[in-house]
């Protein structure tokens, strides 16, 4: 994806004097620091997976409880950020088709290997539900949120990637109301999105419809909203929220409390805020040259990976049960060592899975039919910025 850099304004010249002192602004289509928080967001996924996989015992499983058990808002962040990126990074005129397209190469590769290993799994493994075909075929198609017998099909995590698939469907028409509305209407859908999100937690905390909404894609659209007004607030040069150490103190608080309310959908509302506005800080960072632990080499790095870590991840844990068990329960030392192999075979894979599919598999997709001819005549694709599904 390349950036939007044309409604950017360039930071003064007040703002790049007190900036001397520290590194250079990023490119406009550079925003690395985004990259390195979702490394974070995937880290907190897989932390609450190990928890509920039974690693730990007495004092070990309640420190991993205070520290992961707030995980699954991993998720939330990776809307919140997707719909920052993508409006971030919305090409002028572009076409919805050609939108599709790069979505398609962005997620269905890894997406697509990953179920077929969970399918291999399931059909040689105990301990793992076989899927119908009918679930298989909605998983594989995305579809598999909208109906909740087919939403923990084949790999888990994946029901986060039919959510991204519905908001990839719902970006065209988004980015146009976006690109009409000022900055004043944008921060109105910014708040309505914060109220959609507070009235669905409270509908859901109460049950009215019958059946959890925490996967259901059109619920978890005003995350995504709320990111992509974020980003043209930004981009206006009229977002005026605090800055990094604070927005990450809110985050935290914010997660800390998740265990405060109903599990699920509603503890959305203790993260959301704090998640859009550490977003926004941490671009403002990057195209300020403000100082920023997420931008450092090795988080990014480690963020490039993040999606296919958090596709692979919960196969790894599902596979390991049939040398471990179910909920083995061990003591601190041997409950640390198994989640460190565990950790170190995840990441091991997504780094296959990034070099040898998703990055091969997105050049040949996007391989355009004329050649070079058609190439983009814009910036180059911002490697550091682009979006997940967290997801």
């Amino acid at each position: 994806m390349t950036t939007a850099t044309t409604a950017l304004r360039t930071p003064s010249a007040t703002s790049t004097a007190t900036a001397t002192k520290v590194p250079a602004p990023a490119s406009p289509s550079l925003l690395p620091s985004l990259t390195g928080l979702r490394w974070v967001a995937a880290l907190l996924v897989f932390g609450l997976h190990v928890r509920n996989f039974g690693y730990f015992s007495g004092t070990g499983d309640r420190i991993a409880t205070w520290a992961f058990g707030s995980g699954a808002n991993g998720v939330s962040f990776f809307f919140v950020l997707s719909g920052f990126v993508l409006a971030w990074s919305a090409r002028p005129r572009d076409r919805a088709l050609a939108f599709w397209r790069r979505r398609f190469a962005r997620i269905f590769p890894v997406h697509l290997v990953t179920a077929a290993i969970a399918l291999l799994m399931a059909c040689t493994l105990a301990h793992q539900a076989k899927p119908t075909p009918s679930q298989t075929l909605a998983n594989v198609l995305l579809v598999h949120s909208w109906w909740h017998p087919w939403w923990q099909t084949l790999n888990p995590v994946s029901w986060s990637l039919a959510c991204e698939a519905f908001f990839y469907v719902a970006f065209p028409l988004l980015a146009l109301l976006l690109r009409r509305l000022g900055a004043r209407g944008s921060a109105t859908l910014a708040g309505a999105s914060v109220l959609t999100v507070l009235v669905l937690a409270w509908v859901d905390a109460h049950h009215w419809l019958g059946e959890t909404m925490n996967a259901l894609p059109v619920a978890r659209l005003p995350e995504f909203v709320l990111g992509a007004t974020v980003a043209r607030l930004v981009l206006l040069d009229r977002w005026r929220g605090p800055g990094l150490e604070a927005s990450l103190a809110l985050a935290v608080v914010g997660y800390f409390l998740v265990p405060q309310v109903t599990a699920g959908y509603p503890a959305t509302i203790c993260t959301i805020i704090g998640f859009a506005l550490l977003v926004a800080a941490a671009a403002i960072a990057d195209l300020h040259g403000l100082p920023s632990l997420w931008r450092r080499r090795r988080l990014v790095r480690l963020g490039e990976l993040s999606f296919a870590f958090y596709m692979v991840h919960l196969l790894v844990l599902q596979a390991a049960t049939h040398l471990l068990g179910t909920s083995p329960r061990f003591g601190v030392l041997m409950g640390l060592t198994t989640t460190a192999v565990t950790f170190t075979v995840s990441l091991g894979l997504s780094w296959v899975l990034y070099e040898a599919v998703e990055r091969p598999a997105r050049r040949l997709l996007l391989r355009s039919r004329r050649g070079s001819s058609t190439q983009p005549k814009t910036a180059p694709p911002a490697r550091g910025a682009r979006g997940v599904a967290p997801d």
